[in-house]
C-alpha cells in the first residue's frame, strides 16, 4: 500500500489524458450508432405482423437483460469462432457494435414513446392529405416525436460515456486502459484511477446540468402547448 503522491499524480496525468480522445471518440461513435440503429428497432416493432413483433421484442429484452460486458466479450472473442459468419474485428469496432447495439434497444424505446405521444389527429391529418409514407414520417410524425425525447436521449449519452470504459477490457486504449497500464507498470493505482474519476466528473457533471436545464425547458414548452390546446378546445 502506498500513500498519495502528487509527484505520481503529475506524472500519470498526461499519460492517462492520452486516452481521452479515444474515450470521447468511442462515445460519439457508439452514440451515433445507437441513434441510427434505434430507429431500426422502432420501425420493426411497428410492423403490423405479430410474429415479427414478438421476435423483435424478445431480442430487445434479451439484449437489455444481458450485461454489456458479456456482449463485448462475445463480439470480440467468440464471434470470430462462429462457423461461416464469424469475422474478426478490432477492439474499437467491437466496442462500437457491442455498446451501440446494447444502447440502441433503450433508445429505440425512447423513440417509440415519442412516436406514441404524437396526437392521433396528426396521423389522421396525414392520411386525409394523402401523404406518402415518407412524407408522413418526415414532415408530420418525426418533427413532433423527436423534440420531446431530446432530454432522455441526452441522458443516454451521459450514461454511455460512463459505460465506455468497459471497452478497456478488450484492449481499447481509453483513459481507464491507460490508467491501468500505468498502475501495472509502477505498482500504483491510486493516482491514475483518481485521474480517471476526475476526468469523468469534469466531462459528465456539466453535461448532466445542461441536460437537466434542457429537460425543464422542454417541459415548460410542453405545458404551454397543452394549456394553449386546452384553451382552444374550451373556446370551441
Amino acid at each position: 500500500m502506498s500513500n498519495w503522491s502528487w509527484e505520481v499524480f503529475a506524472e500519470a496525468f498526461p499519460i492517462v489524458l492520452e486516452g481521452l480522445g479515444i474515450t470521447l471518440g468511442l462515445t460519439i461513435a457508439c452514440y451515433l450508432f445507437a441513434l441510427i440503429f434505434g430507429f431500426f428497432w422502432t420501425f420493426l416493432r411497428r410492423i403490423p405482423f405479430k410474429p415479427i413483433n414478438w421476435i423483435v421484442t424478445w431480442v430487445m429484452e434479451f439484449i437489455r437483460s444481458t450485461p454489456p460486458l458479456v456482449q463485448l466479450f462475445f463480439i470480440y472473442y467468440a464471434w470470430p469462432m462462429v462457423p461461416v459468419v464469424g469475422v474478426t474485428l478490432d477492439p474499437f469496432t467491437s466496442a462500437i457494435l457491442g455498446l451501440g447495439i446494447h444502447f440502441s434497444t433503450y433508445i429505440g424505446e425512447v423513440y417509440r414513446s415519442g412516436i406514441d405521444g404524437v396526437d392521433k389527429g396528426q396521423w389522421e391529418a396525414a392520411k386525409s392529405l394523402n401523404f406518402s409514407t415518407k412524407q408522413k414520417w418526415t414532415k408530420i410524425i418525426l418533427p413532433q416525436a423527436i423534440p420531446p425525447t431530446i432530454p432522455m436521449l441526452g441522458n443516454y449519452l451521459i450514461i454511455m460515456f460512463k459505460e465506455v470504459p468497459l471497452a478497456s477490457t478488450i484492449g481499447v486504449a481509453g483513459i481507464l486502459h491507460m490508467a491501468n497500464s500505468y498502475g501495472a507498470q509502477y505498482w500504483t493505482y491510486l493516482e491514475p484511477l483518481t485521474i480517471v474519476a476526475i476526468l469523468f466528473l469534469i466531462m459528465s457533471y456539466p453535461s448532466a446540468i445542461l441536460i437537466n436545464k434542457l429537460e425543464k425547458k422542454m417541459n415548460r414548452r410542453f405545458d404551454k402547448k397543452e394549456a394553449l390546446n386546452s384553451s382552444k378546445g374550451a373556446t370551441a
